[in-house]
């Protein structure tokens, strides 16, 4: 008898299905990771450096002690009750532990919520997004998930019908988009970023791919914007953000705006306006433009990817249509309580004269400080290389170059059967121990090669990053000169 599952009968969307952070160059790290813990000295580098994904504690970053000491004080609560957790722990996050399991049914953090999320902590999150964009929200609106993977998930199910349904995305992407897009039967529609003007979003081109799209018969049901971006570091102007708004209102498109990294930007001359602000601040209401907006306790300067927490605020629905996401919600139950409570604290952290607000701002200020240090550092290293072209990192966690292989080089990747910055991903890792993710798992302009690298691993390691990447650069450039 045949399996009764094999690759040939598992469902096709799966199949079709990639995520290129976590793909083949990762599995390949982690088995060169066991080999150096079984055999010591067999390789010619002694550690792995994960620089393919944005996830900052694993690679020394610390978390923020206020948010750590509230997460502690609302999973043991009868520590509320000892008189030395007041010599141990600050006073702003006693109280605020206290107030948080005051909303919590039984203060009991191990029992499902609500599923949308505990009121209280919606209530929290709303009141932090209300005093970031100047403009009022509303604890009903706020859909608190697993990270914000989940909330794309979700929105992905509520819109996709067949392949017929598309989703307007930009090129390059964060594979979360592609991935979930093909898991729910939709299809992709790419609209590319222009390289040459520091990874610009030209509305030209979204009529232009909207109209394509259209062309063949596909209903274009929304637009994704990543802002800032990812894997491409940029920070839209605010002129910029209102002609999206604008395009999507005339268009009647969803707009789904990933916004996980507001917290990261490392330009003066830059600053993060969210989408909901920027529709209320030209007059669209609550019911001119449906949008999504999505955070997460992942990134910023907290770094929290394995607490999993994180929101989508949702506007401009109907009643009806809000009914059917809670629907999707309820079938998951509810996110889990520790990610809830650090969506509420990101949102609204210490404040001038809370006992904690010194050390929370050093906490932050030193770890943001320190990113935009390592992005210029790693920036400039790139651009001092034969070769290899990197625009500026404005905000999020990553550096994008263009790597302007030999043709040697391209015809060597041909002959191994791999994309060409997949082939010089895999070598560099096999030479240096540092894991970066081909740019062809993201999409790019035909004909292009690039590389995603975070600005994650430790300043004091950033030296030893880029002189590693230098000689094998050097090296690999110098094997395949046409």
């Amino acid at each position: 008898m045949a399996p009764s599952v094999a690759v040939e009968n598992l469902n096709p969307k799966v199949l079709k299905c990639e995520y290129a952070v976590r793909g083949e160059i990762v599995i390949h790290a982690q088995r060169l990771q066991q080999q150096l813990q079984t055999q010591p000295g067999s390789l010619p580098f002694d550690e792995i450096l994960y620089c393919n994904i944005g996830n900052p504690q694993s690679l020394g970053q610390q978390p923020v002690t206020f948010f750590r000491e509230v997460l502690a004080l609302c999973d043991h609560p009868s520590l509320l009750e000892k008189e030395e957790t007041k010599s141990l722990f600050s006073a702003d996050a006693i109280s605020r532990a206290k107030r948080i399991l005051s909303t919590i049914p039984g203060r009991a953090t191990g029992a499902y919520s609500h599923s949308q999320g505990i009121k209280g902590l919606r209530d929290a999150i709303a009141a932090g997004i209300a005093l970031r964009d100047g403009f009022p929200a509303n604890a009903d609106d706020i859909f608190v998930t697993d990270g914000a993977s989940p909330g794309v998930h979700m929105m992905m199910q509520l819109l996709l019908r067949d392949e017929k349904d598309g989703i307007l995305c930009p090129i390059p992407q964060y594979p979360l988009y592609s991935a979930s897009i093909a898991l729910h039967g939709g299809t992709l529609i790419p609209y590319y970023l222009d390289e040459k003007t520091g990874w610009g979003l030209e509305i030209s081109e979204l009529k232009k791919q909207l109209e394509d799209a259209r062309s063949k018969g596909i209903d274009v049901r929304a637009l994704v914007v990543i802002n800032p971006g990812n894997p491409t570091g940029q920070v839209l102007a605010e002129d910029n953000q209102c002609d999206i708004v604008r395009f999507c209102k005339n268009e009647g498109l969803v707009l789904l705006a990933d916004e996980v990294y507001q917290e990261n930007i490392y330009v003066d001359d830059k600053k993060f306006n969210s989408f909901k602000k920027i529709a209320r601040s030209i007059g669209y209401g609550e019911d001119d433009l449906p949008l999504v907006s999505f955070q997460s306790v992942s990134k910023g300067y907290y770094g929290e990817c394995g607490k999993r927490g994180g929101y989508m605020e949702i506007t401009g629905f109907s009643a009806s249509v809000r009914e059917q996401v809670y629907k999707i919600a309820s079938v998951n139950l509810c996110s889990n309580i520790t990610g809830q409570i650090l969506a509420s604290l990101i949102m609204n952290p210490p404040k001038e004269g809370d006992e904690s607000y010194a050390a929370y701002k050093a906490e932050k200020d030193g770890i943001l400080q320190s990113l935009a240090r390592r992005a210029k550092a790693l920036e400039d290293a790139f651009n001092n290389l034969e070769g290899i072209s990197c625009n500026k990192a404005e905000g999020a966690m990553y550096l994008f170059p263009q790597i302007h292989l030999p043709q040697k080089a391209i015809e060597a990747a041909k002959a191994a059967k791999k994309a060409p910055d997949a082939f010089y991903a895999l070598r560099l890792l096999e030479a240096t121990g540092i894991v970066v993710v081909p740019g062809s798992g993201f999409g790019q302009v035909p004909g292009t090669w690039h590389i995603r690298c975070t600005i994650l691993p430790q300043e004091d390691k950033i030296p030893a990053v880029i002189t590693r990447f230098k000689a094998f650069h050097e090296a690999f450039m110098a094997e395949y000169r046409d």
